[in-house]
Protein backbone atom coordinates (compact mmCIF):
# COMPACT_ATOMS: atom_id res chain seq x y z
CA UNK A 1 0.00 0.00 0.00
CA UNK A 2 1.23 3.04 -0.86
CA UNK A 3 0.53 5.45 2.19
CA UNK A 4 -0.61 8.93 1.86
CA UNK A 5 -0.89 12.42 3.92
CA UNK A 6 -3.09 14.99 2.68
CA UNK A 7 -1.71 18.57 2.93
CA UNK A 8 -4.78 21.29 2.18
CA UNK A 9 -5.87 24.30 4.12
CA UNK A 10 -9.35 23.72 2.51
CA UNK A 11 -10.93 20.74 4.17
CA UNK A 12 -13.87 20.05 1.34
CA UNK A 13 -11.19 19.54 -1.22
CA UNK A 14 -9.11 17.21 1.47
CA UNK A 15 -12.15 15.11 1.65
CA UNK A 16 -12.62 14.76 -2.05
CA UNK A 17 -9.03 13.66 -2.37
CA UNK A 18 -9.62 11.31 -0.02
CA UNK A 19 -12.27 9.44 -1.25
CA UNK A 20 -10.60 9.49 -4.95
CA UNK A 21 -7.89 7.87 -3.16
CA UNK A 22 -9.76 5.30 -1.06
CA UNK A 23 -11.27 4.26 -3.66
CA UNK A 24 -7.74 3.32 -5.07
CA UNK A 25 -6.98 -0.91 -3.99
CA UNK A 26 -2.97 0.27 -3.70
CA UNK A 27 -2.91 3.94 -2.32
CA UNK A 28 -4.55 4.32 1.31
CA UNK A 29 -4.72 7.87 3.00
CA UNK A 30 -3.14 8.10 6.99
CA UNK A 31 -2.94 11.44 7.87
CA UNK A 32 -4.47 14.78 6.72
CA UNK A 33 -3.43 18.40 8.15
CA UNK A 34 -4.44 22.28 7.06
CA UNK A 35 -1.07 23.43 7.15
CA UNK A 36 2.47 22.45 6.50
CA UNK A 37 3.75 23.15 10.18
CA UNK A 38 1.17 20.80 11.23
CA UNK A 39 2.27 18.54 8.22
CA UNK A 40 5.21 18.39 9.79
CA UNK A 41 4.48 17.75 13.58
CA UNK A 42 2.29 14.49 12.11
CA UNK A 43 5.19 13.24 10.21
CA UNK A 44 7.09 12.84 13.31
CA UNK A 45 4.53 9.92 14.39
CA UNK A 46 3.21 8.80 10.73
CA UNK A 47 4.15 7.00 8.31
CA UNK A 48 3.60 8.31 5.42
CA UNK A 49 5.05 7.85 1.36
CA UNK A 50 3.42 10.38 -0.53
CA UNK A 51 2.61 13.79 0.74
CA UNK A 52 0.37 15.66 -1.64
CA UNK A 53 0.81 19.29 -0.46
CA UNK A 54 -1.15 22.71 -1.37
CA UNK A 55 1.21 25.65 -1.81
CA UNK A 56 -0.89 28.44 -0.21
CA UNK A 57 -1.47 27.76 3.09
CA UNK A 58 -1.45 29.77 6.75
CA UNK A 59 1.55 28.73 9.54
CA UNK A 60 3.95 27.18 6.76
CA UNK A 61 2.99 27.37 3.19
CA UNK A 62 4.05 24.05 1.07
CA UNK A 63 7.26 25.07 -0.13
CA UNK A 64 8.72 25.82 3.07
CA UNK A 65 7.39 22.28 4.43
CA UNK A 66 8.86 20.63 1.26
CA UNK A 67 12.28 21.98 2.05
CA UNK A 68 12.22 20.11 5.32
CA UNK A 69 10.36 16.68 4.64
CA UNK A 70 13.03 13.94 4.98
CA UNK A 71 11.85 10.67 3.66
CA UNK A 72 8.32 10.88 2.18
CA UNK A 73 7.80 11.94 -1.44
CA UNK A 74 6.35 15.55 -1.63
CA UNK A 75 3.45 16.24 -5.10
CA UNK A 76 2.76 19.53 -5.27
CA UNK A 77 -1.15 20.45 -5.95
CA UNK A 78 -1.68 23.90 -6.97
CA UNK A 79 -4.59 25.81 -8.23
CA UNK A 80 -2.00 28.44 -9.43
CA UNK A 81 -0.33 27.13 -12.25
CA UNK A 82 2.66 29.69 -11.86
CA UNK A 83 6.33 29.09 -12.81
CA UNK A 84 7.89 30.59 -9.90
CA UNK A 85 5.58 28.03 -7.76
CA UNK A 86 6.82 25.28 -9.69
CA UNK A 87 10.57 26.01 -9.64
CA UNK A 88 10.44 26.76 -5.88
CA UNK A 89 8.38 23.55 -5.47
CA UNK A 90 11.40 21.40 -7.42
CA UNK A 91 14.37 23.05 -5.76
CA UNK A 92 12.62 22.72 -2.68
CA UNK A 93 12.81 18.71 -3.39
CA UNK A 94 9.29 18.12 -4.31
CA UNK A 95 8.91 15.06 -6.85
CA UNK A 96 5.98 16.38 -8.47
CA UNK A 97 3.96 19.49 -9.51
CA UNK A 98 0.41 19.21 -10.60
CA UNK A 99 -2.53 21.27 -10.62
CA UNK A 100 -5.80 20.54 -8.60
CA UNK A 101 -7.95 19.70 -11.30
CA UNK A 102 -5.90 17.17 -12.69
CA UNK A 103 -8.05 14.38 -13.63
CA UNK A 104 -8.48 11.83 -11.50
CA UNK A 105 -6.64 9.30 -13.03
CA UNK A 106 -3.50 11.64 -13.90
CA UNK A 107 -3.54 12.36 -10.14
CA UNK A 108 -3.37 8.49 -8.67
CA UNK A 109 -0.81 7.99 -11.79
CA UNK A 110 1.28 10.60 -10.41
CA UNK A 111 1.10 9.05 -6.81
CA UNK A 112 2.36 5.79 -8.18
CA UNK A 113 5.09 7.31 -10.33
CA UNK A 114 6.43 9.63 -7.24
CA UNK A 115 6.57 6.57 -4.80
CA UNK A 116 8.41 4.43 -7.63
CA UNK A 117 10.95 7.25 -7.64
CA UNK A 118 10.59 9.06 -10.64
CA UNK A 119 8.92 12.39 -11.25
CA UNK A 120 5.64 14.34 -12.40
CA UNK A 121 5.34 18.01 -13.46
CA UNK A 122 2.33 19.30 -15.29
CA UNK A 123 3.10 19.30 -18.79
CA UNK A 124 2.43 22.34 -19.66
CA UNK A 125 4.33 23.99 -16.77
CA UNK A 126 7.28 21.98 -17.05
CA UNK A 127 7.32 23.28 -21.04
CA UNK A 128 7.13 26.87 -20.09
CA UNK A 129 9.82 26.72 -17.12
CA UNK A 130 11.63 25.24 -20.39
CA UNK A 131 10.91 27.90 -22.25
CA UNK A 132 11.44 30.19 -20.15
CA UNK A 133 14.85 28.75 -18.56
CA UNK A 134 16.04 27.08 -21.07
CA UNK A 135 16.76 28.67 -24.50
CA UNK A 136 19.97 27.50 -24.70
CA UNK A 137 21.62 24.85 -23.48
CA UNK A 138 25.73 24.09 -24.86
CA UNK A 139 26.11 20.57 -25.37
CA UNK A 140 30.14 21.05 -25.23
CA UNK A 141 30.65 23.01 -21.84
CA UNK A 142 31.80 20.51 -19.22
CA UNK A 143 28.84 19.72 -16.16
CA UNK A 144 30.52 21.32 -13.04
CA UNK A 145 31.08 19.71 -10.01
CA UNK A 146 30.56 15.88 -11.39
CA UNK A 147 33.03 13.63 -13.90
CA UNK A 148 30.29 12.76 -15.96
CA UNK A 149 31.33 10.91 -19.48
CA UNK A 150 30.65 12.54 -22.27
CA UNK A 151 27.39 9.99 -22.96
CA UNK A 152 26.38 10.65 -19.32
CA UNK A 153 26.34 15.17 -19.96
CA UNK A 154 24.68 14.37 -23.13
CA UNK A 155 21.74 12.52 -21.49
CA UNK A 156 22.04 15.40 -18.58
CA UNK A 157 21.42 18.41 -21.23
CA UNK A 158 18.49 16.20 -22.89
CA UNK A 159 16.64 15.73 -20.31
CA UNK A 160 17.12 18.87 -18.77
CA UNK A 161 15.77 20.23 -22.42
CA UNK A 162 12.63 18.23 -20.78
CA UNK A 163 12.84 15.31 -23.56
CA UNK A 164 11.85 12.06 -22.28
CA UNK A 165 13.50 8.71 -21.60
CA UNK A 166 11.80 7.19 -25.32
CA UNK A 167 12.96 10.17 -26.55
CA UNK A 168 16.50 10.25 -25.82
CA UNK A 169 17.04 6.86 -27.11
CA UNK A 170 15.86 7.14 -30.64
CA UNK A 171 18.59 10.56 -30.58
CA UNK A 172 21.14 8.50 -29.45
CA UNK A 173 19.70 5.16 -31.28
CA UNK A 174 20.36 3.31 -28.27
CA UNK A 175 17.90 0.93 -26.01
CA UNK A 176 15.91 3.05 -23.59
CA UNK A 177 17.22 0.60 -20.63
CA UNK A 178 20.68 1.96 -21.62
CA UNK A 179 19.26 5.36 -21.20
CA UNK A 180 17.63 4.96 -17.85
CA UNK A 181 21.29 3.59 -16.58
CA UNK A 182 23.17 6.81 -17.90
CA UNK A 183 20.56 8.99 -16.16
CA UNK A 184 20.99 7.31 -13.26
CA UNK A 185 24.45 7.89 -12.51
CA UNK A 186 23.77 11.53 -13.61
CA UNK A 187 21.85 11.54 -10.21
CA UNK A 188 23.86 9.34 -8.25
CA UNK A 189 26.78 11.16 -9.34
CA UNK A 190 24.87 14.56 -8.93
CA UNK A 191 23.38 14.26 -5.66
CA UNK A 192 20.18 14.55 -7.55
CA UNK A 193 16.80 12.85 -6.53
CA UNK A 194 14.97 12.89 -9.66
CA UNK A 195 14.71 14.57 -13.70
CA UNK A 196 12.96 17.35 -12.44
CA UNK A 197 15.91 18.18 -9.94
CA UNK A 198 17.83 17.89 -13.29
CA UNK A 199 16.42 21.03 -14.77
CA UNK A 200 16.97 23.11 -11.62
CA UNK A 201 20.41 21.64 -11.52
CA UNK A 202 21.08 22.95 -15.08
CA UNK A 203 19.70 26.30 -14.65
CA UNK A 204 21.63 26.73 -11.48
CA UNK A 205 24.99 25.03 -12.84
CA UNK A 206 24.70 27.72 -15.92
CA UNK A 207 24.15 25.06 -18.43
CA UNK A 208 20.86 26.94 -19.13
CA UNK A 209 21.32 30.15 -19.79
CA UNK A 210 18.23 32.26 -19.16
CA UNK A 211 15.69 34.00 -21.73
CA UNK A 212 15.19 37.73 -21.87
CA UNK A 213 11.95 38.26 -22.20
CA UNK A 214 10.50 42.09 -22.71
CA UNK A 215 8.86 43.61 -19.57
CA UNK A 216 4.92 44.01 -20.01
Amino acid sequence: MIRVMLVDDQQLLRAGFRMVLSAQPDIEVVAEAGDGLSALEMLETTEVDVVLMDVRMPNMDGVEATKRINGPKVLILTTFDLDEYAFAAVKAGAAGFLLKDVPTADLVSAIRIVHAGDAVVSPSTLRRMLDRFATHLPTDEPVPGADLTPREREVLLMVARGLSNAEISGRLEVAEATVKTHLGRVLAKLGLRDRAQVVVYAYEAGLIVPSHRPKV
